[in-house]
């Protein structure tokens, strides 16, 4: 048991030594040792006294260590990947600004000197207070209407970053959707049927011009993304993978992956799928151009993510099914 002011280690998604993975990775010698650190910086840095340090998770080279102050729970998030920091101080900057603009966001709380992001001794750092949440439960179809709703909120928001080329370069346009599934059925596993590959190349190749422009999108929107508090959204998590995209593919991509967490990447089912549509249409409508999209992605992203060997969650079925209904309906 670990001692009563000792942090709890313990790896997000990894299955390695969290104790080794700490020493590794961030140098400390222990838990106690990452506590202090942890509460020495917060002091020094955002002026704050914690009462302790009560949880350190790792994942890669990132860190959240979970802290209990007069004023609150609070959380703060370090990396030592130093090619990450200025990202991370750029993605900092957007948090703030979509909390400014009333979105759902847990935002980053800002230091002494002003900054969201701190830098120093080869560590970047943010701190934001703990959002009373759950991770989105995908069983739950009011749940998934309200995170479809949300995400079409963040897009309209995101379209109008007034940052956004700091963010994201322009160069780093992505692939065409046609481009992005036919280089793909190239070279397929040999278990996508080829009546699934039939389909795919039939959408695509039926898909009228004319998709609006790319934009900001979030990257990575799914249950272990999105906070929940009875019916209501209440925090959009991790921006780090914030991307220019079009908003038809994370729509589709977040449908197809929304119940994946840290250790469960499991398919939800078409209901889902159709509850986060309706929940995103409600707030955003889509073209008549995207909505041809929708079936194409959807049925790409599930064959995408049925593995070559074991399934033990089920993708192969999800795609087969998400086949049958469309061959049964074309």
């Amino acid at each position: 048991m670990p001692e009563p002011q000792m942090p709890v280690i313990e790896m997000l998604w990894e299955t390695v030594d969290p104790a080794e993975a700490l020493r590794a990775r961030f140098g400390f010698r222990d838990a106690a040792s990452a506590g202090r650190w942890v509460a020495t910086t917060l002091l020094a840095h955002w002026g704050l006294a914690i009462d302790r340090c009560e949880r350190i998770v790792i994942s890669d080279r990132n860190a959240l260590a979970w802290v209990v102050t007069p004023s609150g729970r609070l959380l703060a998030k370090w990396s030592v990947a130093s090619s990450r920091f200025a990202h991370l101080s750029r993605v900092a900057r957007l948090t703030a600004w979509l909390d400014s603009e009333s979105l759902p966001v847990s935002a980053p709380l800002p230091a002494l000197d002003g900054r969201h992001q701190v830098e120093l001794d080869n560590v970047s750092m943010s701190l934001q207070r703990v959002v009373d949440g759950d991770l989105l439960d995908v069983d739950d179809a009011v749940q998934v209407r309200a995170a479809g709703a949300t995400l079409a909120e963040l897009h309209r928001a995101l379209a109008a970053y007034p940052a956004a080329d700091e963010l994201v370069r322009s160069a780093e346009r992505p692939e065409p959707l046609p481009a992005r599934i036919t280089g793909w059925l190239g070279a397929a596993p040999a278990h996508v049927p080829a009546a699934g590959r039939r389909m795919m190349r039939r959408l695509v190749a039926a898909a009228p011009p004319g998709l609006p422009p790319v934009q900001l999108v979030h990257g990575d929107f799914r249950s272990s993304n999105v906070l929940a508090a009875g019916p209501a959204i209440v925090a959009v998590i991790d921006f780090e993978e914030v991307r220019l995209d079009w908003c038809i593919d994370e729509l589709a991509r977040s449908a197809v992956m929304l119940g994946t967490r840290f250790r469960h990447w499991g398919p939800v089912p078409a209901e889902v799928h159709a509850a986060f549509f309706s929940g995103y249409q409600s707030v955003r409508r889509l073209t008549p151009v995207e909505e041809h999209w929708w079936d194409a992605l959807v049925l790409w992203y599930t064959w995408a993510l049925v593995p070559t060997g074991d399934d033990p969650t089920g993708w192969g079925a999800a795609a087969q099914r998400q086949l049958d209904t469309l061959l049964g309906t074309r």
